[in-house]
């Protein structure tokens, strides 16, 4: 499977590069606000965004793999 490598690479360059802002700058820069109307959703970075993909791709790739263990335990035991 190619999505948990990735899922993981997102989340380890996400950290890193918030660690790297939090050494040069002695905190996250966040640089992306989203508003609609009045109201506001957090502010957030590109590594935030990798972080949360990568999150987002391994719970879906756990999921899969859950479908997939069923489908073979269903087909082995008829």
């Amino acid at each position: 499977s190619v999505w948990l490598p990735v899922a993981l690479t997102l989340i380890l360059g996400g950290a890193i590069g918030n660690l790297i802002d939090r050494i040069a700058y002695g905190h996250v820069v966040d640089f992306i606000s989203v508003h609609w109307g009045n109201s506001y959703f957090p502010a957030f970075n590109i590594a935030d965004s990798a972080i949360t993909l990568g999150a987002i791709m391994m719970a879906l790739d756990v999921l899969r793999e859950i479908k997939e263990e069923r489908n073979k335990a269903s087909s082995s035991s008829e």
